[in-house]
């Protein structure tokens, strides 16, 4: 078994890692290589991980030199990992994490996965794919997006016949491009924590800082009125996005924003919950509650049916996809498309346009 130490000198990052995840010391960064995807069928040639300390970032690699080491990197492994709180990984839950415990099955190895905290980078990111415009959720991808170059040459999948050429014959170059692929995937989680505040945007709320109403002409030449929502984030986006879903716009960039979300001026329908209580008047194509229509002529009133037991109103309103706001209006009874009225008072409620954009954000999120 090899044992390599490095110390990351050049590592920038303005993801606030202390604020966000937790204390840096208390953080373990971990990426394995092996040969194939199931413990039972693979061996295991490197555990690698990224760690802060003396005030540095600092890499620590074991090194399976031949098949017959994977005891030795895997004891070596949890020995060091041991003093750790947090396991950050990028897609362990699905790979790393499994097979490490598999293969310590295997090998009558003791350990305790179960011991560490967990902060899976691909499963905070994955939700938000499509959001971001994102290929996949790679994280040569998510470098990418973030406009980070990395040094080394091969795949994980090309370094499998790599790895079994060096125990064969080993040679320094391909310890060298072994190695060097683990490293670039470690350095990388760091430079990739800053995708994290698109996370975050959606697990904390947006903050409206001046709300207007704008006219503008559509296609069609139609004169069309949207509010427009200028927004303080509660995190800092590495990257400007803008996303168009539901009728809605969101452009963000480092810690503001500008959300544009339609307003509709027309006529709509507040549907009463009990029907049987209510008498519909076709004349005035409106329901009435029984109390007062009694005094309506009864060839002027029939009894309302879900469909009919309405009152009509014209105003402006604002879309929701779920009942946020009460009253809710709808166009017509078989409707999914609802809305709330955009009145005076909430015209004035700060609170409420936090609410309402945050809540417009995640429609956005999840339409995808």
């Amino acid at each position: 078994m090899k044992t390599i130490k490095q110390t990351i000198n050049e590592f920038i990052s303005d993801y606030p890692i202390e604020e966000k995840l937790a204390p840096r010391e208390e953080l373990l960064f971990l990426d394995i290589e092996t040969t194939g995807f199931t413990a039972r069928s693979s061996f295991l040639y490197l555990i690698g991980c990224s760690y802060f300390a003396d005030g540095n970032w600092q890499t620590i690699q074991w090194f399976a030199q031949d098949y017959s080491e994977e005891t030795q990197i895997l004891t070596a492994f949890f020995d060091f990992a041991s003093k750790y709180k947090y396991l950050v990984h990028f897609n362990g839950n699905n790979f790393d994490l499994p097979y490490l415990a598999q293969k310590c099955r295997m090998l009558n190895i003791s350990y305790d996965l179960e011991s560490f905290e967990g902060i899976d980078i691909y499963r905070r990111i994955t939700p938000y794919k499509y959001f971001l415009k994102l290929p996949n959720c790679k994280q040569k991808s998510i470098e990418h997006f973030l406009g980070i170059h990395r040094e080394d040459r091969y795949t994980g999948g090309e370094l499998v016949s790599v790895y079994h050429d060096y125990v064969q014959a080993p040679t320094e170059e391909a310890e060298h491009s072994l190695l060097l692929h683990n490293q670039d995937d470690l350095y990388g989680m760091l430079l990739i924590l800053p995708i994290l505040s698109y996370h975050d945007l959606f697990r904390e709320s947006v903050h409206a800082r001046r709300v207007q109403s704008e006219s503008f002409r559509d296609i069609n030449g139609i004169t069309r009125r949207e509010l427009l929502i200028e927004l303080s984030l509660p995190c800092n986006l590495p990257r400007e996005i803008t996303v168009s879903s539901h009728g809605c716009f969101f452009r963000g960039e480092g810690d503001h924003a500008v959300l544009k979300v339609p307003v509709f001026e027309e006529e709509m329908k507040y549907f009463y919950a009990n029907y049987k209580n209510y008498y519909y008047l076709p004349e005035e194509d409106v329901a009435l509650h029984k109390s007062v229509a009694t005094f309506v002529d009864a060839d002027h009133r029939i009894p309302a049916t879900a469909e009919t037991c309405y009152t009509r109103k014209a105003s402006s309103y604002l879309p929701q996809w779920d009942i946020i706001f009460e009253p809710f209006f709808k166009r017509d009874y078989r409707s999914k498309e609802l809305f709330f009225e955009l009145t005076d008072e909430f015209k004035t409620d700060r609170e409420a346009f936090h609410q309402y954009a945050t809540y417009i954000l995640h429609v956005m999120a999840s339409t995808y």
